[in-house]
């Protein structure tokens, strides 16, 4: 400087007169000429080589010319002019004689230079597509404020000597970069070549974020506009914005799955010389909880999901790093300022401006911290939701490629757990995951400053945090364990609650309700004994990190007075320190947080490795291309199979439930691992599963399943499908919503529409599994002939038929005959027969030679006949709701193929169709009613209680502050204090107090908690157990999943937390409010404005935020239900090869869920920088008050003013924080209980009970004037029905589809109550009796057989109450004590979700030994037997004829040979019995009866 100033007209740049100790300030001539011009040239010149790098590799596209950006160029321009003309006006001084210093040359020609960078930069942002520029904001805000101090100097020296050419071109300077500031501020228009311009999704409704300007940025301006939005009118979904690309799920997954496959890679490359990964698919997998916990030994590396998810999102979330350093350094500032606040107060020489300056320089660091510490956590939560997004991604894809062996160790409720549970716990950790490190910096740079303050007597509070490690790596310990063990429970339930929601007509038809609700209410108590503990954990963890800051304080305050008595406890060095104290409570309070999320992020990280890493389907275990279809080798459950099949042949495959049927088309799929041998397919294939698999959508998506509508062949499908009948009565035709897995389809209807789905994609092989077991016979044939058949659509295309009809064997081309998963068999039926082999005995046993020859002889003539009367029987339906205006739907019939439009095309009824609701998100404040629930869910004494816990920490600690004020104003005689140990004494016992307080108000608040948790969680499960069937059927089960696995886990562990946080935020306001009005009364004045601006921001935002929240909770139902719906179908999914287009809506259903999500952690931000903008202005006022009062005021009562002010920021955003969190959390409470307003089923026990001792005793039912409909605003399912059963009659109940069959037996049963009418059976009412009372004395034996996980035993007897000998003998007579009797564990033999490892026909046979358990005057069957084969079929119908021949049988048929010798038969039509008497009047009145069995060829 010396040099560069050497001048007489320059001084040198120091002079602390001139500068500091002074009543009017100012920098040196040579200061100004020198750092003011340098530092923002420095800055820009640093910056620009990065900066330049940041820009080449973020090309969004140029920017057309605009208005702004010429004038930003224009004005650097002129600025380089300007700064030249210096340079040029001080050579022409030179020339003239004048002595200029170096510095008059130097510094306007760097400046010059740099205002050429400045402009060059302005047009390479142009070019690259940036639109708003914080490096270029800053450089020209430090350029003014540098000039700006130059400009006050200037004119304070102002005379008449000046020098008016540089004064002129530096006022035209100062003009033109104040102009460039406010250019800077606004945003330039997108770049012409991005998506936000071209892309329609995108240009819908874009994010503001990507064009927001840098002030807008780092304020969160941005989201104003929704804000406001919001504040005035409930937020729905249309007003959410789109989400950006960057955070996209198309985006995100799959850099995660290269991450990860890189991770596989490298794990295969270490196990490759030891084997691979090559196990037997019945190996038994361990339990997820047993890999979870086993100790690390020494073993290969396994694949690091940790590193995947750090290698795929790391990058960006460094940022958030680089923000955290900035403002941990920045929060020391304070304190320092703080401590010379105090020195100022004591100095009563000091100059008035220093204290003002201290109070800006508080102000400006406040808002600067600000600043960076919301862009820090918008980075976080961006970083989180990717991570989450992620995740659920990962886990949905590999969902769709394991192998079976490996589905069976996860079930759909954990799979679930994964994507919901898992990836949350994520998304918690990614926001304070930099605490590991911050935490730990911040203690560091704490006891440095308080080294600095008061020596070594730090050291004791270092002792005491040295001894807090221990107890918390307990803690974190025990922790773990509780976690694992909790995670557990949760899966448990969620896996048994999946089964209740699926299976819950079954349990509705046993009265199994309660039992199935004893065993959720089981696994729910051990889950909260294991809640419980850690809630007790969670209080000593509490108890611990709150008293540490003031355990520190007290030790180390304690030890520097009692060292030594000259050591003087004054009032820079107590709140200098309390202010440190305050900074390091923080990181002690947020460690434990941050560790326990750690665990259980390690625990959902283990879990989910353990997912991920499961064996996947081979994808060329079939070869494509090679021959038609041939197939040789071992399978797990087929073995020695050796077949060729050529091109266009119908191949039936035939044999005993359990044989291997379905097994041998899952080899030909795929989809079981291939031990040995090859499969080899040409052409696309099309797949018909022996349970259909029905999405939840319209009738016409699950056919079509993706590809585009052909009109003509849609017709033709549908026509050959036999499904024009069933369009005509659902309410919307085609367009009718499907419920989930098919509620609102009978068990025929979901067959045929599972068939015209994979005829409708005219693929070249169909596989198609015991497809028309569950239609009837009339229409099976119908199907066979039009689709499966020599004559059918499909004739020309290779067919594979798993069947039980004998009738259709003649027509086969091959017949393979399977026992044991072998083939033993195979040939023609002609070569077949003659071969006398065993096909041919069972022929003989169960196919009638007459019927055969009948049969051969007529089937032209019976094919011609059936289709005549199935056209006239369609014309005769379609004639009589035109002519008699009754139509099956008000507004008139559908056309079929005839009519020229699409089947079952509805106009004008958009909502026709609707079945399912979807979840609604509710609008407005939660109600104070949802507040007072959740209280007297705790206990309203335990609330109270609770809370005057918390008073009373709050109030000791306010009163050990003020006594430490106090206590820094004792005078000090002969360099001591009086009265030290008195005044160390009580400020240790009030420490004590609020010790107390605080482990009391944990221990209670978390056992609240529970006690909330028990009684939600009860009452929601009774709710849903009683409601009527309607309510499932229109309630997805992702939207029920949802409460009981997301909005429980938010009651179980974030409400009770966020209670505690917000409590203790709320009284930290009020206690500081109260000490700096105290301090400093004229604050009185501010406080009110400050407190009305901070209370509209709160509800202004809270009216937003909440609304987002809802929404975040409603979209994430469907999400849920579609991926439980894709688990339970995957293998049809892949059979048809379409995983691209469900992994895309699953993207879709993601990115739904984020795109309210998003919009609320900016909303936090937006929040956030301006409740800390009034806790700042809070600072300032009460620095700016103590500085007036300086006169009036001890140095004590300034320090405790100031140093409670200081945490006032932190509080006031916690507070808001909090008070949002808690209304947006307690929406799952709000949630949870709605369903305790829903319609119920009747009383499942009436008292006192109505019903006859030993009722029913002879099974006599007289149906009166029954009529029923399934909802209001339907039309009767039955009209009129009468009919009466004598005790002991079998009667079949026969009618086409939609006829009325199963309505009948649900009205019997009370799934839906009668509209007219009674049911009396034994002289009793029905509509008098409990439900479980009419429920549990008849039994049925349902159309679908399910089964729920657990034993054998718990699905014959989840009451317990039979002995094994019973069970046994039910059993033997169910044909199944053979096959249970061969299992390693017998009655006690695990059944898998859904009796998956069952065949169909094997759970058909157990729900017949539970109706032979229950053994109840009245027995129904709903085409019992449709999933099993003739010879089983016949042998169930022997066991029905004499263990049930003293019962009342009903029989819903559709094999007529069935029910031939039964007593009478009921014959539904449209609703109306049409006919009833025995099968042979019926047969001789040649009425409906006779058409349906000349149909079956029983005449």
């Amino acid at each position: 400087f010396k040099t560069s100033c050497a001048s007489i007209a320059l001084k040198s740049s120091k002079d602390w007169n001139l500068t500091w100790h002074t009543l009017n300030p100012d920098f040196t001539r040579c200061f100004q000429n020198t750092v003011l011009i340098w530092v923002p040239c420095v800055y820009l010149w640093l910056c620009m080589p990065f900066y330049y790098w940041y820009l080449k590799n973020h090309d969004r596209g140029y920017i057309c010319v605009t208005h702004l950006n010429r004038a930003k160029t224009v004005i650097a321009f002129l600025l380089w002019i300007i700064c030249w003309s210096d340079v040029f006006y001080s050579f022409w001084e030179r020339s003239q004689g004048a002595v200029k210093a170096p510095v008059e040359y130097i510094s306007p020609l760097l400046l010059g230079i740099t205002m050429v960078l400045a402009g060059l930069l302005t047009q390479y942002e142009r070019l690259k597509g940036a639109q708003s520029s914080g490096i270029m904001l800053i450089f020209w805000l430090v350029a003014l404020l540098c000039a700006t101090v130059s400009f006050r100097s200037k004119i304070l020296q102002a005379d008449a000597t000046v020098d008016r050419f540089r004064f002129t071109t530096f006022y035209m300077y100062w003009v033109l970069v104040l102009v460039e500031l406010g250019l800077n501020c606004f945003s330039d228009q997108p770049p012409f070549f991005s998506k936000a311009v071209n892309d329609p999704v995108s240009m819908t409704n874009p994010c503001p974020e990507a064009g927001a300007s840098f002030l807008s940025n780092i304020t969160f301006w941005w989201i104003t506009g929704m804000m406001l939005y919001g504040f005035k009118t409930p937020l729905e979904e249309k007003d959410l914005w789109s989400l950006r690309e960057v955070d996209k799920s198309s985006t995100i997954v799959p850099q995660l799955m290269r991450q990860w496959s890189n991770e596989i890679q490298w794990e295969q490359t270490d196990t490759s010389v030891s084997g691979g990964r090559g196990e037997n698919k019945d190996t038994k997998l361990p339990e997820e909880s047993e890999i979870l916990l086993q100790k690390s030994s020494k073993r290969r590396r396994e694949p690091s999901l940790l590193l995947a998810l750090c290698l795929t999102y790391g990058p960006y979330f460094l940022i958030s790093t680089l923000y955290k350093i900035i403002h941990d350094i920045l929060i020391f500032v304070g304190p320092e300022i703080l401590r010379l606040l105090i020195r100022f107060v004591n100095d009563s020489n000091a100059p008035i401006w220093q204290g003002y300056f201290y109070t800006a320089l508080l102000f400006i660091c406040a808002c600067v911290q600000t600043f960076i510490l919301q862009k820090y956590f918008h980075v976080c939560f961006v970083t989180g939701m990717r991570v989450r997004t992620g995740v659920a991604g990962a886990v949905y894809r590999k969902a769709m490629v394991i192998t079976n062996a490996a589905r069976r160790t996860s079930t759909v409720g954990e799979i679930v757990n994964l994507m919901s549970v898992d990836a949350q716990r994520f998304m918690d950790l990614i926001t304070y995951i930099n605490m590991l490190w911050s935490a730990p910096l911040q203690v560091v740079l704490a006891l440095y400053f308080l080294w600095q303050n008061l020596g070594a007597s730090v050291l004791a509070g270092v002792a005491v945090m040295v001894l807090m490690v221990p107890v918390n790596a307990v803690i974190a310990t025990k922790t773990k364990t509780y976690q694992v063990a909790q995670m557990k429970d949760k899966d448990s339930r969620i896996k048994l609650m999946h089964e209740v929601l699926n299976g819950i007509k079954v349990l509705k038809l046993y009265a199994w309700e309660l039992a199935f609700k004893d065993k959720v209410s089981a696994i729910r108590e051990s889950e909260l004994r294991v809640l419980k503990k850690s809630a007790y954990l969670a209080a000593v963890s509490t108890f611990t990190w709150v008293c540490a800051p003031f355990l520190v304080a007290l030790s180390t305050f304690g030890v520097y007075v009692m060292v030594d008595e000259k050591n003087v406890l004054d009032a820079q060095k107590a709140f200098v320190s309390l202010a440190l104290f305050n900074i390091l409570r923080f990181p002690l309070n947020m460690l434990p947080m941050v560790i326990s999320s750690v665990v259980q992020a390690s625990v959902s990280m283990k879990r989910l490795r353990v997912f991920l890493s499961h064996e996947e389907l081979v994808e060329d275990s079939v070869d494509r291309g090679i021959h038609n279809l041939l197939l040789h080798g071992y399978f797990p459950f087929v073995c020695r199979i050796n077949i060729r099949i050529p091109d266009g042949m119908l191949v039936a495959v035939v044999g005993h439930v359990g044989s291997g049927k379905s097994s041998l088309l899952s080899a030909l799929l795929g989809e079981m691992q291939k031990q040995e041998g090859s499969v080899s397919i040409k052409g696309s294939v099309a797949y018909m599963p022996q349970q259909a698999w029905i999405q939840n959508k319209t009738l016409q998506d699950n056919i079509l399943f993706g590809r585009e509508l052909k009109e003509s062949w849609y017709r033709e499908v549908v026509e050959a499908c036999a499904l024009l009948p069933d369009l005509e009565m659902l309410s919307a035709g085609d367009k009718t919503e499907i419920g989930e897995k098919g509620v609102n389809l009978s068990g025929g209807q979901k067959q045929r529409v599972g068939l015209a789905r994979a005829l409708y994609c005219d693929c070249s092989l169909y596989l198609l599994d015991d497809p028309l077991s569950a239609v009837d016979a009339h229409v099976g044939k119908h199907i066979f002939d039009k689709v499966v058949g020599p004559q059918g659509i499909l004739k020309n295309r290779t067919r594979i038929l798993v069947t039980h009809g004998l009738s259709y064997l003649p027509q086969a081309d091959l017949i393979l005959v399977m026992v044991d998963g072998e083939i033993t068999e195979m040939g023609s039926y002609m070569e077949l027969l003659g071969r006398q082999g065993a096909f041919a005995e069972f022929l003989r046993t169960y196919a009638n030679s007459e019927q055969q020859e009948d049969r051969s002889g007529e089937r032209d003539h019976v094919h011609d006949g059936f289709v005549c009367q199935y056209a006239v029987h369609f014309e005769n339906m379609k004639t009589a709701d035109y002519n008699s205006g009754t139509a099956t739907q008000p507004d008139g019939p559908l056309q079929g193929a005839d009519g020229g439009k699409s089947p079952g095309k509805q106009e004008n009824r958009p909502q026709a169709g609707k079945l399912t609701e979807a979840d609604k998100a509710k609008t407005g404040m939660v109600k104070p009613a949802v507040f007072w629930e959740y209280m007297k869910a705790i206990g309203l004494g335990l609330s109270f209680f609770s809370i005057f816990l918390f008073l009373c920490h709050h109030v000791a600690s306010l009163i050990s502050n003020y006594w430490l004020s106090l206590w820094t104003d004792d005078p000090v005689i002969n360099g001591t204090q009086l009265y030290t140990h008195m005044r160390l004494g009580v400020y240790g016992a009030l420490g004590v107090t609020q010790g107390v307080a605080v482990f009391s108000y944990s221990i209670s608040v978390s056992i609240g908690g529970v006690m909330a948790s028990r009684y939600l969680h009860e009452t929601m499960l009774y709710n849903v157990l009683r409601s009527p069937m309607s309510f499932f059927e229109r309630t997805p089960t992702g939207n029920l999943v949802n409460r009981f696995a997301k909005e429980m886990d938010t009651i179980d562990t974030i409400i009770p937390s966020i209670i505690k946080m917000f409590m203790g935020s709320m009284f930290n306001v009020v206690s500081t409010c109260a000490i700096i009005l105290v301090a400093t009364p004229l604050i009185a004045v501010v406080i009110p404005p400050l407190g009305l601006l901070y209370f509209f921001v709160q509800r202004f935002y809270v009216a937003t935020s909440r609304q987002l929240k809802r929404l975040e909770s409603v979209s994430r139902s469907p999400m849920l239900s579609h991926f439980t719906e894709t688990l339970l179908g995957t293998s049809v999914i892949r059979a048809f090869g379409e995983q691209e287009r469900f992994i895309s809506e699953c993207n879709r259903h993601i990115d739904h869920n984020q795109k309210a999500y998003f919009p609320s952690i900016v909303a936090n931000r937006w929040l956030a920088v301006r409740l800390e903008f009034v806790g700042s202005c809070i600072v300032m006022f009460a620095a700016l008050f103590a500085v007036v009062s300086r006169d009036s005021l001890s140095p004590g009562i300034v320090g405790l003013s100031i140093s409670y002010a200081l945490q006032v920021t932190a509080s006031l955003n916690w507070l808001v924080r909090m008070t949002s969190e808690v209304e947006t959390n307690v929406v799952a409470v709000e949630r949870v209980k709605e369903y305790g307003d829903t319609d119920k089923e009747a009383e499942w026990q009436v008292e006192p009970s109505r019903m006859p001792q030993g009722w029913p005793t002879n099974g006599y039912i007289e149906i009166r004037n029954f009529s029923l409909r399934y909802r209001d605003d339907l039309e009767l399912a039955l009209k009129d029905v009468n009919v009466t059963i004598e005790g002991g009659e079998k009667v079949g109940i026969v009618g086409r589809t939609g006829a009325g069959k199963s309505s009948l037996t649900l009205g019997l049963f009370r799934i839906i109550e009668a509209s007219e009418g009674s049911v009396w059976i034994d002289g009793v009412d029905i509509a008098i009796l409990g439900l479980h009372e009419l429920r549990s004395r008849i039994t049925i034996i349902p159309q679908d057989p399910v089964l729920f996980s657990g034993t054998l035993r718990m699905n014959l007897d989840p009451f317990n109450c039979y002995s094994d000998e019973d069970l046994w003998q039910a059993l033997e007579l169910a044909h199944l004590k053979n096959f249970v009797s061969g299992l390693p564990d017998k009655l006690n033999h695990e059944c898998s979700e859904g009796g998956e490892n069952l065949s169909l026909g094997q759970r058909q046979l157990l729900c017949l030994a539970r109706a032979l358990l229950r053994k109840t005057k009245v027995l129904v069957l709903d085409e019992a037997t449709a999933a099993v084969d003739l010879e089983t079929d016949n042998l169930i119908q022997s066991t029905i004829r004499s263990q049930f021949k003293d019962c009342t049988v009903l029989t819903i048929a559709h094999r007529l040979n069935t029910i031939m010798d039964y007593t009478r038969v009921l014959v539904l039509d449209r609703g109306q019995m049409a006919e009833f008497d025995s099968p042979s009047n019926l047969i001789a009145k040649k009425g409906i009866f006779y058409r349906m069995a000349k149909d079956s060829s029983l005449v």
